[in-house]
């Protein structure tokens, strides 16, 4: 799978709906046992971030305005101004920001995303791989390591101990 074919596919902004019933299941996992392993932390699926004051052309992602990563951590949630109107876009970073490889997806365009997010601020960026269950834990853009099935998952940045198959199950 091509970068280009990544960039030109992927709609308005560069963001597309790259479901499929792994990837489906496997954000719906991560959110429900990341809440369950941390009551402190607020996780959201697929919330926009507005990334519309930032240049981030050297990452190659074809967006301008957003990034949506599949799941997202916050330790504080953003504020909503008025209870009765929702935020459909927060500036706000996330402390963590989690991409899960579809199958219609190029690994190195997720790679940027990871290096984007901590251009914005983001503290610890995963890259889920439901097709091989791994999971990448990223502390540094260069600096990850990798855990699989057999495992218990760390994130030193985040404090967060997560068994991988809680992720793949």
């Amino acid at each position: 799978m091509s970068d280009s074919y990544e960039i030109e596919n992927n709609g308005i902004d560069g963001e597309d709906n790259m479901g499929s019933i792994y990837h489906g299941l496997t954000q719906a996992n991560i959110a429900s046992s990341l809440k369950q392993t941390n009551k402190n932390i607020a996780v959201l699926t697929e919330l926009s971030l507005d990334i519309s004051q930032h240049d981030l052309s050297e990452y190659r992602l074809g967006v301008k305005n957003e990034l949506k990563p599949d799941v997202c951590a916050y330790l504080e949630l953003p504020t909503v101004p008025d209870e009765e109107v929702d935020l459909i876009s927060v500036s706000q970073m996330p402390e963590l920001a989690i991409e899960i490889l579809s199958p219609r997806q190029a690994i190195s365009y997720l790679i940027r995303k990871i290096k984007a997010y901590f251009a914005l601020g983001v503290k610890s960026c995963w890259l889920v791989n439901p097709a091989i269950k791994s999971v990448t834990v990223y502390s540094q853009p260069k600096k990850s390591e990798t855990f699989g099935m057999s495992v218990e998952l760390f994130d030193n940045v985040m404090d967060i101990r997560l068994p991988v198959t809680e992720i793949f199950s």
